[in-house]
């Protein structure tokens, strides 16, 4: 196992920066996903740590060992990209073996490996066969396998998933959480699926515009992020946003938007947050599974108008109208409401965000 440092590192294209100043440890055996929108730098980091890129600035260490001057085959890498990169002439079996037979490893322990690596991928009775007699999801199995035989210190994946069907793209996600558990070997995963990263990461590591905004566990980072953008990108369907201003009546402070107020419960606040909240201007967000929806009136509802109604089978959206403001909650599947309909809702302020609206940064 491996231990990954990134120092200030950085990688401009011409005068595009791609990367910037990106500082980050990646642990011994550590499962880490770097998630972001596309163009925020994800797959360019990857690239840089594999050697298939050189960092305009900053250093890589492997081990406290700086390996920037080292090429891709000395690192000891193994990489996996979004096509799989198969040879279509080539069987299965050639396909994950060709790196063991390139370094010359002796036949019989090559025919060793491929069986267990086959084995560990489930993937044995497709060992003769072409990649285009294979599914998008056997192929990227013998991509895996190939990464697998060659035993590297290090696993990168570039999205290796967003080829693939969105039912088998959940089985997947299952198999690889298993076979991280089994191989314990260091592994950077990139992706913008916000629901892969939340299964499959021992921390998530989100950025956007080649910054590092929030590391953290993904539980963490669903419950308490840094900022908006961690906010917005994080949870589906996205965090609920109103603009708000912060006022205090009778000793209590209260979040006010066009539509509706909420009082603050005092174990969010300290006086140093009460004070930021009472000068800036402020923008509140909440989850929707933290918004109740009900057909009748209820302590501390207000009323709404049905906007949309969706339905997923195991679950349901209602988004509904508070004069000009659009808010939406997560309903039991068995609830049933008509566009227009009346309803009453209300907002759990235990579970409030709030933002500063100019830097965009969490306040609670």
């Amino acid at each position: 196992m491996v231990k990954i440092t990134l120092q200030n590192l950085c990688k401009y294209f011409k005068k595009a920066k791609a990367v910037d100043g990106l500082n980050l440890e990646i642990n011994d055996g550590e499962f880490l996903v770097l998630l972001g929108p596309s163009g925020c730098g994800k797959t360019t980091t990857l690239r840089m740590i594999a050697g298939l890129e050189e960092p305009t600035g900053g250093k890589i260490f492997f081990d406290d060992q700086p390996v920037n001057q080292l090429d891709p085959k000395q690192r000891k890498v193994a990489m996996v990209f979004q096509d799989y990169a198969l040879y279509p002439h080539m069987s299965v079996y050639d396909n994950i073996t060709l790196c063991l037979q390139v370094m010359k490893v002796p036949k019989a322990e090559i025919e060793m490996r491929a069986k267990e690596t086959a084995e560990l991928l489930q993937i044995t009775e497709l060992m003769n066969r072409k990649p285009g007699e294979l599914s998008g999801g056997q192929r990227q199995r013998v991509a895996l396998a190939r990464a697998v035989i060659r035993k590297p210190s290090i696993y990168l994946l570039d999205e290796p998933l967003s080829n693939i069907d969105a039912i088998l793209r959940v089985k997947m996600r299952g198999d690889l959480k298993k076979l991280h558990e089994q191989l314990k070997t260091t592994t950077v995963y990139v992706t913008h699926d916000q629901a892969e990263a939340m299964v499959l990461a021992d921390r998530i590591a989100v950025m956007k515009d080649g910054l590092l905004h929030q590391i953290s566990k993904p539980l963490e980072i669903y419950d308490h992020p840094v900022n908006k953008f961690v906010a917005t990108f994080v949870g589906i369907p996205m965090m609920n946003f109103c603009d708000c201003t912060v006022s205090k009546r009778n000793g209590e402070l209260f979040i006010d938007t066009d539509a509706f107020s909420l009082k603050i419960p005092g174990e969010l606040l300290d006086s140093a947050k009460e004070e930021q909240l009472l000068s800036h201007e402020a923008v509140m967000g909440i989850r929707s599974e933290h918004v109740s929806v009900r057909m009748e009136q209820f302590p501390g509802a207000i009323e709404a108008k049905v906007w949309l109604f969706q339905h997923f089978g195991d679950t349901g959206y209602v988004s509904f109208e508070i004069k000009s403001q659009i808010i939406t909650a997560k309903v039991d599947p068995l609830f049933r409401v008509d566009e227009g309909e009346k309803v009453f809702v209300k907002l759990n302020e235990k579970c409030v965000h709030v933002f500063d609206k100019a830097s965009e940064k969490t306040i609670f």
